[in-house]
């Protein structure tokens, strides 16, 4: 077993939707009629969390539904997600926000929802926040967009450290992303790309981290993809910032030069990013600058990637490969599980429930994973309803083999039960 306190050898008794029994390293007694969930080479771990999912219901069910993505993330071992607000029409009320709790009502693991920071996401007022966080929201962010008047936005800061909730900034100043589709650089001008350049996302940072120190807020930074964005966060930290940020997989995992073949399942924003990038954001992982891997999971139908690269629609699957890719970077397990577990649950106001250390009497949302586990991507096989996957042929190691949702086994390797 592996949880924020350390690594030992268990076994785990789950009853109801508990955890009622942890061994103190000795096989426990199996109650009669029990099941039994073979972990044997894997991790016993808190189920995993992820603080940045599309869902795209309501409004976007050609892409996405709540039973096909948290179908997906729990075949990626996770047990909570954040479904972003960008739906159809957004999570800028109350009322959107318990549609999404209702539809996810019997759902394989959590969804909570995140509302938007302003109404429709149009950066233009504020949304009602603390209509929605009486709905149990927790989170609010215009992802897909920056908010870009800076008053608004020190608002929004204010208003949301008085409720006690978490705003969640996507960090691109628009005059500078402009219509790029691809990071800029030598080599967008030799692909002919218009280029999305790493300052439209780093003077964003800045501003928001500074709003942050003067508010007294918390603040969240959604998927940073540049060296500079991070080195901004560990000094604003170090001055008293209230401050965590998050990283994609793809972005950790993959580099602009994938562009090079006009693959529109590339396209993303932000961007994917130079080596030099992705190596210090590998490096920010490890060392902990960075508190958590969230997967950005962004499905779309094949209409809206069939088309031309700076045409295509940005985003990518992520929630069934994202333990794979990030348990390939070569981190500790116990490091991986850190900013896949427990900090996200924290940062979402998940714990303990999510995230929590497997003791007696805590919530048994766990999740069996198998580091050595080798399986080849195919997107015709995820559960998602699109298939729009950077990993499509790739042989990932490290996988999901069980999932307990509220003691329930919503995912159960079949060769695995006994």
């Amino acid at each position: 077993m592996v949880d924020a306190t350390g690594t030992r050898r268990a076994d785990v008794l789950v009853k109801g939707d508990v955890v009622a029994e942890v061994s103190a390293g000795g096989p426990l007694a199996r109650p009669a009629g029990a099941v039994v969930l073979d972990a044997e080479g894997a991790f016993v771990a808190p189920g995993l969390v992820d603080l940045h999912a599309h869902l795209r219901e309501p409004g976007g069910e050609e892409a996405e539904t709540i039973e096909t993505g948290t179908r997906a993330a729990a075949l990626g071992g996770y047990t909570a997600v954040v479904a972003m607000p960008n739906t159809s029409p957004a999570a800028s009320s109350a009322a959107v926000v318990r549609q999404v709790l209702h539809l996810a009502r019997g759902a394989l693991c959590e969804v909570q929802p995140a509302g938007t920071v302003t109404e429709g996401r149009a950066g233009r007022t504020l949304a009602n926040m603390a209509e929605m966080a009486a709905e149990g929201a927790r989170i609010f962010t215009d992802d897909g967009n920056g908010v870009q008047d800076a008053a608004l936005m020190r608002r929004a800061l204010e208003y949301a450290s008085a409720l006690g909730v978490v705003v969640a900034d996507h960090c691109e100043e628009a005059s500078l992303a402009a219509n790029g589709c691809m990071n800029e650089g030598a080599l967008s001008s030799l692909l002919g790309l218009p280029g999305r350049p790493a300052v439209s996302e780093e003077v964003m940072v800045l501003r928001d981290l500074a709003l942050a120190r003067l508010t007294g807020a918390r603040l969240h930074l959604l998927h940073l993809s540049t060296a500079a964005s991070v080195a901004a966060v560990v000094a604003a930290r170090a001055a008293g910032a209230r401050v965590t940020a998050e990283v994609t997989p793809h972005h950790l995992a993959l580099e602009d030069e994938l562009v090079k073949g006009y693959d529109p399942v590339f396209k993303v924003n932000p961007p994917l990013r130079a080596a030099s990038d992705r190596r210090a954001l590998v490096a920010a992982l490890a060392d902990g600058a960075l508190d958590a891997v969230a997967t950005d999971h962004a499905p779309h139908p094949p209409e809206a990637k069939q088309v031309s690269f700076c045409d295509a629609a940005p985003g990518m699957l992520g929630l069934e490969t994202a333990f794979g890719v990030v348990a390939g970077l070569g981190l500790p397990l116990q490091r991986v599980l850190a900013v896949m577990s427990w900090q996200p649950a924290a940062i979402a106001g998940l714990a303990p429930a999510h995230g929590g250390p497997v003791v007696p009497g805590a919530p048994a949302n766990l999740c069996v994973l198998d580091p050595g586990r080798r399986w080849v991507v195919r997107g015709a096989a995820l559960a998602s309803r699109s298939r729009n996957t950077p990993y499509e042929g790739r042989e990932l190691v490290g996988r999901a083999r069980h999932t307990l949702f509220r003691g329930e086994p919503v995912v159960v390797a079949e060769e695995a039960q006994r």
